[in-house]
């Protein structure tokens, strides 16, 4: 029988936290209830998988709680209805945790609930049927757990990622990936229960759910999220001095920057700690960082399929500017001879792994690695001998500090999401009329910006054909900013 404290829900319900102006045991107490009062769902779960399409917010640790220690596909809510229904199609979903606003990008008559007003309420809808579940009677529903439980290796969460090949694949996070992740993340930030983490980043991106949800609410600590990322208000929040932490990708800095550049103002009141990751950091902007507020920005580095975060400054040495830091406790890192990829972007076999270099591929080892792909496993990043390559490389110093050298694989960055070309150009070329398509990284017209999308099409089609196909097939942070038709 599985430990209950083994699973993630449970295991961060039980040190006190709090998410807004719920304690996270509230929280789960209420996902727990939704599951317990609604048969429904129960049903409509049986044999099958959840799905959670949900801005960051206090509704998103009562769906995880309610998925039953089952794994949870976390759907971004900037993600197009073609690409949310190949998700839901992958995974074997059964029902979807959303909001009404959300729900309209599922499939028609797709089981779901409404967590608008989580976590007092909440409607099923399945059967062409809505039920309203009063969740008040988790109130005082006692949630007690061992601190130390290593975590399940059952599935927690399915997070689609690596579209080298054109077709984003599902990553397979346990319990104990994430757990671990989160402890490990804790002692390199030195996270405790007086925190106030400021989330900005979505939830159903692993680093923000580590970063800003699982890690401070072990620690007891409290989060402050937001459903979408507001400079000014994210400015001020931190400037009341009720903010200790804050997590983001580069583009957030820049953005933080250029609200105190206009209001004149960099106050950070209580802020302790900056962390950045995503994308690469320039050593520019952690200067620029630095001198106006005074606090170091500190760089980490990981990936999903790492649970994520591998590589992190830890707040107790000197911030080492344009370095991706050290390993978190219990990650091993090696630099090992790098995996190609083909024509097609499918990774070859792995170099058998005789002996580091000082300058080769990122190679990731311990309890944050992942367990595999829902399908396509052999087109994702290769696990050999339980080291997981990155598909980025790096570059070693002497004190072991790691540097990103570069990317293997074929993609690119973009406010910390990653960008597939193949992905793009096989959606684009399912495309009646279109003979050939290349998507290429182009430099934002504007300085300062993150790099956009350019296709280049040759066919029988427009460019309003082809911004419109786009628009109704990708994500937002997917669409071309240029596109030439030939």
């Amino acid at each position: 029988m599985i430990d209950p404290f083994s699973l993630l829900p449970l295991s961060v319900a039980a040190h006190g936290g709090r998410v807004d102006d719920f304690e996270a045991q509230q929280l789960v107490a209420a996902g727990l209830t939704l599951l317990r009062r609604s048969a429904p769902l129960v049903r409509a779960l049986s044999g099958k998988r959840a799905a959670i399409l949900l801005p960051t917010s206090p509704a998103f640790i009562v769906a995880l709680a309610a998925a039953e220690g089952r794994g949870a596909v976390l759907i971004n809510p900037l993600a197009a209805r073609f690409e949310i229904a190949h998700q839901l199609k992958d995974a074997n979903v059964g029902s979807v945790f959303t909001t009404s606003a959300l729900a309209a990008n599922l499939p028609d008559s797709f089981p779901k609930v409404l967590l608008d007003d989580a976590p007092r309420r909440a409607q099923v809808a399945i059967d062409n049927q809505v039920r309203d579940i009063d969740l008040g009677t988790h109130i005082g529903m006692p949630i007690e757990g061992n601190a130390d439980a290593p975590g399940s290796d059952e599935e927690a969460v399915i997070v689609y990622t690596s579209a080298m090949a054109g077709t984003p694949l599902g990553a397979i996070l346990s319990h104990r990936n994430l757990l671990a992740n989160g402890r490990a993340t804790i002692q390199v930030v030195g996270n405790n229960a007086d925190d106030r983490v400021l989330a900005l980043l979505p939830y159903s991106h692993l680093f923000g759910l580590t970063a800003t949800c699982t890690a401070p609410l072990l620690a007891a600590a409290s989060v402050v999220t937001m459903a979408k990322f507001s400079s000014s208000r994210a400015m001020e929040l931190i400037s009341t001095g009720s903010i200790t932490e804050v997590v983001g990708v580069p583009s957030v800095y820049r953005a933080l920057l250029s609200v105190m550049e206009r209001r004149g103002s960099s106050a950070v009141g209580a802020l302790r700690v900056a962390i950045c990751g995503g994308a690469p950091l320039t050593v520019e902007l952690q200067d620029r960082w630095f001198d106006a507020t005074g606090v170091e920005l500190r760089q980490g580095y990981g990936l999903t399929e790492a649970g994520p975060v591998s590589l992190y400054n830890s707040v107790d040495r000197p911030n080492l500017r344009g370095s991706l830091g050290s390993p978190l406790p219990g990650v091993d890192i090696e630099l090992f001879d790098a995996v190609t990829y083909d024509e097609l972007g499918r990774p070859r076999t792995p170099p058998a792994h005789s002996s580091p270099v000082a300058n080769g591929e990122i190679c990731i080892r311990g309890d944050n690695v992942f367990r595999g792909y829902v399908s396509g496993g052999e087109l994702g990043l290769p696990v050999r001998d339980g080291w997981l390559h990155s598909g980025d490389l790096g570059r070693r110093d002497a004190d072991g500090t790691i540097h990103f050298a570069g990317l293997i694989k074929p993609m690119f960055t973009r406010n910390g999401f990653n960008i597939y070309p193949r992905e793009i150009e096989r959606v684009v070329g399912e495309m009646q009329g279109v003979v050939r398509i290349d998507a290429r990284e182009v430099a934002a017209a504007i300085v300062d910006r993150e790099p956009e999308i350019a296709l280049d099409v040759e066919g029988n089609v427009t460019e309003d054909d082809v911004k419109l196909w786009c628009a109704e097939r990708l994500s937002a942070y997917k669409q071309p900013a240029v596109i030439v038709v030939r």
